[in-house]
């Protein structure tokens, strides 16, 4: 079979290639609708990541997930669209017109998960955003381009919060973390994007009988898939948006941009995913 003919392939990048669930989810979208792909990690340090992505197309691959250290390196390496701007890093790389471009899928996948989870969140005119890294930046996007008047953004470090409100404007609020308690009885969506929560970390101590009765709690988090967090806010009957979620709904546009077909994220790929996290 000559390189024309070989079926289409895609890639994970990072370093270290840890164990990812990109694989899963991509194999099952080909297996599930009869299309001749592929899926496969690449481990590739820093220093050979330039290299790599010049040579991606004479490598086999029609584009790419690109995940730490590698982000904000693939932005400058490619074209990037107004997401990856936004965010200040890529996470999908594609071919177009002979050109290599780049977005953050991680704002679809987070509204889009989102939507699906808490259908009329966005009627909050008030959200309250832990946390000030890279996720956040792609959260806020989201909720500032779906119309959210007001994103309090707190963080440890207040600078940090300071600077990303300068970077997305007016609607984004700066909050120290000790005022998060003010902030809570008006938020009409609570997002976590800290590893607080996560296994190994501390929990996130928030006090959700602060938040309003119809609150919608988010939590980036997907080890373990229901965090202390999503718990405390399913005892007090709130809708929740869980991290798994988020992981499924970014890998929609990557796959739909590489093999043509956009897949559906369904109740039996999300079961395959939670199988495999409960090994870890």
């Amino acid at each position: 079979m000559t390189a024309e003919t070989k079926p289409p392939a895609a890639c994970l990048i990072g370093w270290p290639a840890a164990h990812s669930r990109s694989p899963l989810i991509h194999h099952y979208w080909l297996r599930t609708l009869g299309i001749a792909g592929g899926y496969v990690i690449e481990a590739v340090p820093p220093d050979e990541f330039r290299d790599f992505v010049f040579r991606l197309s004479l490598r086999g691959f029609v584009g790419a997930n690109v995940t730490l250290p590698h982000k904000e390196q693939a932005l400058t390496l490619s074209k990037p669209d107004a997401r990856a701007r936004a965010v200040g890093a890529a996470n999908t790389l594609w071919y177009q017109d002979g050109e290599l471009r780049s977005t953050n899928t991680d704002i679809e996948g987070f509204i889009n998960n989102l939507d699906v989870c808490a259908p009329g969140w966005d009627r909050a005119e008030d959200a309250l955003v832990l946390g000030a890294g890279g996720s956040s930046r792609a959260v806020v996007f989201g909720l500032i381009e779906r119309g959210i008047k007001r994103v309090h953004l707190a963080n440890r470090t207040l600078d940090r919060a300071r600077a990303l409100a300068d970077q997305f404007g007016a609607e984004v609020h700066p909050l120290a973390w000790d005022g998060i308690d003010e902030v809570l009885p008006r938020a009409g969506l609570l997002v976590n994007t800290t590893s607080l929560g996560m296994h190994g970390q501390p929990a996130l101590d928030i006090d959700l009988a602060l938040l309003p009765p119809r609150a919608v709690v988010a939590d980036l988090v997907y080890v373990p898939l229901e965090t202390p967090l999503l718990a405390a806010a399913r005892a007090r009957g709130l809708p929740v948006a869980d991290g798994l979620g988020m992981l499924l709904h970014q890998a929609v546009r990557g796959f739909e941009l590489w093999f043509g077909r956009r897949p559906q994220v369904t109740a039996e790929l999300r079961a395959l995913v939670e199988a495999d996290l409960k090994k870890v």
